[in-house]
């Protein structure tokens, strides 16, 4: 999500909906194969680096190149076919990630308010 103000809290919010996106879509393909034999759930971490682009203040734009996205293979144990994914487990991260997007776009149209009222534009 490339948003058009360029100042510092409006990047970290944009990189973290594109991280909460991304984490979306690897629980998506986990659901998606929730029946596959042999396939390995995987879990997507952004927070970490988000939190270390922050502090170092190494967020330059809004492309996520400053954040990386480290996925890897859960831990949920195997079944008989091969196959990790635990649906509750997965159903939990995509209400988690849909709540953390909603706070974020709500955090978004909050800085653009601000922003707003600063040039004297209002609502």
């Amino acid at each position: 999500m490339s948003l058009a103000v360029n100042d510092a809290v409006t990047r970290v919010l944009s990189v973290a909906l594109d991280g909460v996106t991304a984490r979306q879509q690897v629980t998506a393909n986990n659901i998606a194969n929730v029946d596959t034999p042999n396939f390995r759930a995987s879990s997507l971490d952004f927070e970490s680096s988000l939190r270390d682009a922050v502090e170092s203040g190494d967020i330059t734009d809004t492309s996520s190149g400053d954040v990386t996205y480290s996925t890897e293979a859960t831990d949920t144990p195997v079944g008989a076919n091969g196959n990790n994914v635990d649906l509750r487990k997965e159903t939990l991260s995509a209400a988690q990630s849909q709540y953390q997007y909603q706070l974020l776009s709500r955090a978004v149209n909050d800085q653009f308010t601000v922003i707003k009222d600063a040039i004297g534009t209002g609502a």
